[in-house]
């Protein structure tokens, strides 16, 4: 066989594993190498090489590998609690900045729980205890979940989609992933275990610096708006993927969909009357990362203050960058239109002074072609009954608005806060939902193929880290746009396009991957959607094209 890694080409004469193959390159690496990309597949690193084939090693720094080193942890987390709680059940429930939040049903996590169960993860991870995969067929695989796991739903959802279950184990304990891991426990030798409300956060480093956990910044706001949505959706009875898929199978999907759009619009009013009921306000501003449903939130918004006799007014922060010979670049040598030095925040203020002020403005709007500000004759003047409606990345930092009393602005925070695990073990992240919204937009509205959006993908992430997460404790109000229901309406239109992706594509691994969550789904008609759902701002059709 023949293996290309880099720029060489190895000479294999029988099955080998990664590690075995490229023990040197993974033992003398700077950083931890913990998967590897084969034939563009995410793979563990005891994957047995039987064909020709092009290997890459994935380290923490990438994103890929930072996903992995938690899934790892995560594991560890598992195995640690099992041995020191036998028979209770834990649940992993939303991820906090770096860090994951579990909780114990039925018991109390005091700091005393809390430092024996990091004593026990640093113990495994010290011994460096190998991770060992076992590939099972379906018979296998149900006489082993019959044996060993008392979770009906990961048996049946296993069972029902796979034809092989990949199962990960180390020592006595077992569990199963959805996603590579690490073969190696000492690979994630960095981490703390805290208590946190009711039960406790794992803490992690990031990509950026795996050396080092990142400080700890308290998030209370978002906090609240996950456990606010986990906890409607225990009272729903679904809080994962098992127990949605019998939801639809028992044909109660309609009432799903309504109680879920029942929630978006009574949450959208309370932040109208909120805002009604200060009459300061004149100013209303908007910011989330990328595919959060802004466009959308904003047209329900404006219905609920009409209601509420409130006129809003949009303005586009688009239209006030500065001059193209003015606009800042990037490490590349590449205009930065991300970064808020690229807004004539100047004019931008004096505007918004004025017009708060009661005084009319000529409004300019931007020639992207030229470059360069444009009057056009449009002038603009806010009535007593108008406020100010304005949506944008820099929306929650107040160097956009500096010259603007904080009496007077009002802050929203949107983001798709995914809290629906796929079990008691395995979250879905919530940059995945707003990934599948996107490649489905890009597809439907923009041209993009799925490879163009996955490809950009990691750029919008470095955008949003800068300028939008920082910021998101400043909002006053965080509105969640996540759907219970989402990922199974849009399976039957990104699932032709993730499988169009040709194995020769470096996004292959991650298309694969998304597939790999979405078979767990059952799909639904967008029928079912309703025309004033956030989620036809992805689907198309709705009221708010």
């Amino acid at each position: 066989m023949k293996i290309q890694y880099q720029d060489k080409i190895l000479e294999v004469t029988e099955p080998v594993t990664i590690s075995q193959l490229l023990e040197k390159e993974i033992e003398t690496s700077q950083q931890t190498i913990v998967a590897a990309k084969f034939n563009n597949e995410y793979k563990n690193l005891e994957y047995v090489i039987k064909e020709d084939g092009k290997i890459e090693l994935i380290d923490v720094t990438s994103k890929e590998g930072i996903k992995v080193y938690i899934r790892t942890l995560t594991f560890i987390v598992w195995k640690a609690f099992e041995k020191l709680c036998p028979g209770k059940k834990m649940n992993v429930n939303y991820q906090l900045s770096n860090a994951m939040f579990y909780d114990i049903e039925k018991m109390d996590v005091t700091d005393e729980f809390v430092k024996q169960l990091e004593e026990e993860m640093h113990k495994i991870v010290n011994q460096d205890l190998p991770i060992k995969q076992v590939v099972m067929n379906r018979k296998e695989a149900e006489e082993f979940y019959l044996k060993n796991d008392t979770s009906k739903g990961r048996l049946q959802m296993n069972l029902e989609e796979n034809d092989k279950i990949y199962m990960y184990f180390c020592e006595d304990y077992f569990n199963y992933c959805y996603g590579t891991l690490a073969n190696r426990t000492g690979c994630v030798n960095i981490f703390e275990v805290i208590k946190y409300h009711k039960g406790f956060l794992v803490r992690y480093p990031n990509k950026t610096n795996p050396e080092k956990i990142p400080e700890m910044v308290e998030t209370k706001k978002l906090a609240w708006a996950l456990e606010e949505y986990e906890e409607i959706h225990r009272v729903l009875d679904i809080h994962n993927v098992y127990k949605l898929n019998n939801a639809i199978e028992n044909n109660r999907i309609p009432e799903i969909v309504m109680l879920a759009e029942a929630l978006h619009e009574k949450k959208i009013a309370n932040i109208a009357d909120k805002i009604a009921q200060n009459r300061n306000i004149k100013m209303i501003l908007i910011a989330g990362p990328s595919s959060s449903g802004k466009t959308t939130f904003a047209q329900r918004l404006g219905i609920q203050l009409r209601l509420n006799a409130i006129k809003p007014v949009t303005i586009s922060v688009d239209n006030y960058f500065v001059e193209r010979k003015d606009t800042p670049r990037d490490e590349n040598g590449e205009y930065d239109f991300e970064c808020i030095e690229a807004i004539d925040l100047k004019l931008f203020n004096e505007h918004l002074t004025k017009l708060l002020n009661g005084e009319e403005v000529e409004m300019p709007e931007f020639d992207f072609h030229v470059g360069t500000k444009r009057y056009n004759g449009k002038k603009l003047k806010l009535a007593k009954d108008e406020v100010l409606v304005i949506e944008g990345i820099h929306c929650l930092n107040d160097r956009l608005t500096s010259e603007i009393d904080k009496e007077q602005k009002y802050k929203i925070y949107i983001s798709a806060l995914t809290v629906l695990n796929m079990d008691r073990y395995n979250r879905i992240a919530t940059t995945d939902t707003r990934l599948i919204r996107r490649i489905v937009r890009d597809y439907q509205f923009r041209g993009y193929s799925a490879v163009h959006t996955l490809r950009s993908w990691e750029s919008v992430n470095r955008g949003e880290t800068k300028n939008i997460f920082p910021f998101q404790e400043e909002a006053d109000s965080i509105f969640n746009t996540s759907l219970i229901y989402e990922i199974n309406a849009l399976k039957p239109l990104i699932t032709p396009l993730l499988e169009q992706i040709s194995t020769r594509e470096p996004e292959y691994a991650e298309a694969r991957r998304l597939l790999d969550i979405l078979r767990y789904f059952r799909s639904i008609p967008v029928q079912y959607v309703p025309n004033n759902s956030l989620l036809k701002e992805f689907l198309g059709g709705g009221y708010f094209q």
